[in-house]
């Protein structure tokens, strides 16, 4: 059952690695512009729902539609395409290209889909000052502290026009105070974008900044306000 006007929703996901099971009929949605936090311990299975949903991983069972469409009945090409066009990317660590300059790095999934380089890099610069990053732009990855390649990294997520954007623990390599501007700079930016953000975190703080919150335990999504 998908929840009515859900822009990406999940039902009954299982996926098992040998004889352990990540998900055991895990069920999630969110709706455009909404930011919903998936919480959980160590080890129960929220990153594997995170990557379940961008179709990075097949489920053994269970149903995933995007904007209508069952992720399952997609090719791996259709997949990846997904991902370059419509799906945004914040890891932990930011994973920036270290050999690219910062505005090269947030301007690269623009280039990815064709767009040339001088309108993908002007693109990139208004992101990156939406982000406070705009002086970085010449600098590489490694000559930046943690927080602000954090914000490089939002702002590569977001240059694209994604309409999912998930984010694996975006805080977790930095301090309180980095921590909480990178969380407000995302969430601000994803909102006023109408961007779902599909946030993946076992820290509170964090998950304040979110609409909803989704916990995972034992592989099982448990939402406290919507039966999903």
């Amino acid at each position: 059952m998908i929840p009515e006007g859900s822009l990406l929703a999940a039902h009954d996901l299982r996926k098992t690695y040998g004889a352990t099971p990540a998900l055991d009929g895990a069920s999630f949605s969110v709706h455009p512009g909404e930011v919903v936090a998936v919480m959980g311990p160590s080890g129960s299975g929220k990153s594997t729902l995170l990557h379940c949903l961008a179709g990075i991983i097949t489920p053994d069972s269970g149903t995933i539609t995007y904007a209508g469409r069952e992720l399952s009945a997609m090719s791996d090409a259709e997949r990846s395409a997904l991902r370059r066009s419509d799906f945004g990317f914040v890891f932990q660590f930011g994973q920036l290209v270290p050999e690219l300059t910062c505005v090269e790095n947030v301007a690269l999934p623009l280039r990815l889909n064709g767009v040339k380089r001088k309108a993908a890099e002007r693109t990139a610069r208004e992101w990156m000052e939406r982000l406070e990053v705009e002086g970085l732009g010449a600098k590489r990855p490694g000559e930046v502290s943690g927080g602000q390649g954090q914000r490089v990294a939002v702002a590569r997520a977001l240059a694209a026009s994604p309409k999912v954007i998930f984010a694996d623990e975006p805080t977790g390599a930095l301090d309180s105070l980095n921590g909480e501007r990178v969380m407000e700079l995302l969430t601000e930016a994803a909102r006023s974008s109408n961007v779902a953000v599909v946030l993946v975190t076992h820290e509170a703080r964090v998950a304040a900044y979110s609409d909803r919150d989704v916990t995972v335990r034992d592989g099982r999504a448990r939402d406290l306000e919507h039966a999903v």
